[in-house]
């Protein structure tokens, strides 16, 4: 048997590190070539890390949160034959910091043959253990016993009768020692507690009880690069918000007609392609939109191809799709490409270039986006454009209330580089082209 080191992939476009996501494996499995033994995150793309060959696993270099440099050992393979560690090198054990050694035994064990070896780090960090409830008869003189210690959310073991009594009793049976089976609660426990003079009023909110549990959730992967970008963006860039009214009701009339005439093939329009393409005419107009700011250097990166970010929900959290050269684009091809994006950010498949590169970014939460949002600037980007759902209001036009579909656009701006103004008109372009939308397909 020999032994087969597997270290952090390169994934090139100079990444030095990336942290660890999950592992689809444990200590002790057997896996064959190419089986997916786990996945690393750098910036927003996910990679699998494959099996070289078949083999079992030995060892885990690190755990699913930690930030792992490019080419450290992350994985051991015990493998038929040869393996790429030679006998007598301990490479994963002068590598990586051992796991700490159980109460009872040593770290590392030691034979004649071998050099001290690691003690194997599990796969997934072990749950905490569960507090038992500590069981006590009465004190002396008829004192209750001290509440029994249960891990907090913890629920009390009680067959239905013992619950339904103590109901009736206004028992909270979160304070009843069980004497039976895994700290189940008898008719017998209850009784003693009542006879020590257990009672418990009802609460006023009818018989509901306090949930004090605390439930801990480590932020990694996806969450953790969302939750540093968006840190940045706020604690960088001094946003200012700009919210207007569109009246989208001719709009809508035109999207219904494009997609009721529609071509098999041809994706649904959505209101989306028609915002990207009033976008390209507004920036064709104010280009210092289109811009990233390097605020280390002080430069403002003006960009000529418009590559629009469209912020997208997975079940991972929030990733943002890129589509390139909007400016090239048709209505209908900007329509599929989003399509694409979307599936494929959706189904994790998502190159990196796909998620990276924008020069401005439009958000969207479709028919939950509210009346008013205050969206967060993609950084380092200067503009974002955010999209509110639809309402039929009535609007008065002409001497008359008439029903009317309106939206409102709530976009953010860098005031270090955009002024209040330009926002202003640039909203405005936007909202003339779509409640105009013949207009948005007029060359000049």
């Amino acid at each position: 048997m020999g032994v087969h080191v597997i270290k952090m992939p390169d994934i090139g476009e100079g990444v030095a590190e990336a942290e660890l996501v999950e592992w689809d494996v444990e200590v002790g499995a057997v896996v064959k070539e190419d089986d997916i033994i786990g996945s690393v995150m750098t910036d927003k793309a996910t990679v699998e890390i494959p099996a070289p060959k078949e083999g079992k696993i030995i060892w885990f270099g690190a755990e699913v949160g930690e930030i792992v440099a490019v080419g450290a050992p992350i994985v051991r393979l015990e493998v038929e034959g040869e393996g790429n560690v030679k006998p007598g090198e301990d490479e994963v054990a002068s590598a990586a910091p051992p796991a700490p050694a159980p109460a009872q035994e040593p770290a590392t064990q030691t034979t004649a043959e071998t050099k001290p070896v690691v003690a194997p780090v599990a796969a997934k960090p072990a749950p905490k253990p569960t507090a038992r409830p500590t069981f006590q008869k009465p004190l002396a003189g008829g004192a209750l016993p001290a509440t029994p210690r249960r891990a907090p959310g913890e629920k009390p073991l009680a067959p239905p009768s013992v619950r339904k009594r103590a109901a009736e009793a206004g028992v909270d049976l979160r304070r009843v020692a069980g004497s039976g089976p895994a700290g189940r609660i008898t008719h017998e426990d209850l009784e003693q507690y009542l006879s020590a003079g257990g009672s418990d009023a009802a609460p006023a909110s009818g018989g509901r009880v306090p949930d004090m549990s605390v439930r801990e959730i480590k932020v990694i992967g996806l969450r953790r690069k969302i939750a540093e970008q968006m840190a940045t963006a706020k604690s960088r860039i001094p946003h200012i918000t700009y919210v207007d009214e569109i009246d989208v009701t001719a709009l809508e009339d035109l999207r219904t007609r494009l997609n009721d005439t529609r071509n098999d093939g041809q994706v649904k329009l959505t209101l989306l392609p028609f915002l990207m393409r009033a976008m390209v005419r507004a920036i064709e107009e104010q280009p210092q939109m289109n811009a990233r700011f390097d605020d280390d250097e002080g430069i403002i990166y003006q960009s000529g191809g418009m590559h629009m970010g469209v912020a997208a929900q997975t079940d991972n959290g929030l990733v943002v799709p890129v589509v390139r050269h909007v400016e090239a684009l048709s209505l209908r091809a900007c329509a599929s490409e989003l399509v694409r994006l979307a599936e494929a950010a959706k189904a994790g498949t998502a190159k990196r270039d796909e998620l990276s590169g924008s020069t401005i970014t439009i958000t969207s939460l479709g028919k939950m986006g509210g009346i008013v949002t205050t969206p967060v600037i993609n950084y380092p980007e200067v503009a974002i454009v955010g999209v509110n759902k639809i309402r039929t209001l009535p609007t008065w036009i002409d001497g008359e209330f008439v029903p009317r579909k309106m939206m409102n656009l709530s976009s953010s701006f860098d005031h270090r580089v955009i002024d209040g103004w330009d926002a202003a008109v640039f909203i405005q372009r936007i909202k003339g082209l779509l409640e105009s939308p013949a207009t948005i397909f007029i060359e000049d």
